[in-house]
């Protein structure tokens, strides 16, 4: 790979986006990372996706360090309330949770290191974003993408800010990819990681259940270097489909609502007004708004 450069957010002890960045490395990838709350060094630094300031000071430590940059993981998420307990929606920011960091975070993201994406693309030929999703995806509907659902259930908010990645994949392509700016989404499958410690905060009891039945969990969900394989593969395999919903290493459908091009590109119009130009806590504008 030589000097090629990608960036893996959300690297965290034990976490997929650990053994993602960690096998990218093996490849001969330089990589850059970040965790919620990290001490800055040359290859990684803080980033919190619920923060647009964050989010910009990220991208800023991404352009000082790099000149190019071949590939962006959009790896880190939350999975909040696993007990479907909530009956109202969890706000940050002003937003639901779920969609502020799995979906307005990263596409924020995205949207800033696009130019250095696109130059490095006219340099070299090429360059990636790999949106890492979940097949429920299926669970989100195309008239959440404002950021609201009614009657509201978090596993579907959880979905639809994962189904947004995925129109989000679709529509970088479709903008960028006659450039040489491709973009992938991924399920990486069920894993073994740490992710379900904050969906089971406020269940104590449940959570000791889980620890105690740790061995069991193991043996049934993937190991972290297992599911990072097929975002590794969309990162770099000249065999991946640019714009594709991507499962164990291969192209797969995607759900109806992820099909519905115009529904991708309102929402693509709709965040990008709201990256460039809402101030905090502003939510963005409506999927209908003209």
């Amino acid at each position: 790979m030589g000097d090629q450069v990608a960036v893996v957010t959300g690297v965290g002890t034990g976490s997929l986006g650990e053994a993602t960045a960690y096998s990218l490395r093996t490849l001969g990838f330089r990589v850059l990372t970040s965790t919620r709350t990290c001490a800055t060094t040359p290859d990684t630094h803080a980033l919190e996706l619920t923060s647009r300031a964050s989010v910009a000071e990220f991208a800023r430590w991404v352009q000082d360090s790099t000149a190019r940059l071949d590939v962006l993981v959009n790896n880190a998420g939350v999975h909040l309330d696993l007990r479907s307990a909530w009956h109202e929606p969890h706000l940050v920011d002003g937003m639901e949770v779920h969609w502020r960091t799995n979906y307005l975070g990263p596409a924020q993201l995205t949207r800033l290191l696009i130019p250095l994406l696109l130059r490095t693309a006219d340099q070299h030929g090429e360059a990636r974003v790999v949106n890492v999703v979940s097949r429920l995806h299926a669970r989100g509907r195309n008239e959440g993408l404002d950021g609201h659902l009614s009657p509201y259930d978090s596993w579907a908010a959880y979905g639809t800010s994962k189904l947004a990645l995925v129109h989000e994949a679709h529509e970088i392509e479709r903008r960028y990819g006659a450039r040489g700016l491709h973009a992938y989404s991924v399920h990486p499958g069920a894993v073994a990681t740490k992710i379900a410690d904050r969906g089971l905060e406020t269940a104590p009891v449940l959570g000791r259940l889980r620890r105690l039945l740790a061995p069991v969990e193991r043996r049934v969900l993937k190991r972290p270097d297992e599911a990072a394989r097929t975002t590794v593969f969309c990162a770099t395999s000249p065999q991946a489909r640019p714009g594709g919903y991507h499962r164990s290493s291969a192209p797969s459908l995607p759900s109806e609502d992820a099909q519905d091009e115009e529904a991708g590109r309102i929402l693509w119009e709709a965040t990008t007004r709201w990256c460039e130009a809402a101030p905090p806590g502003q939510r963005p504008p409506h999927r209908d708004s003209p």
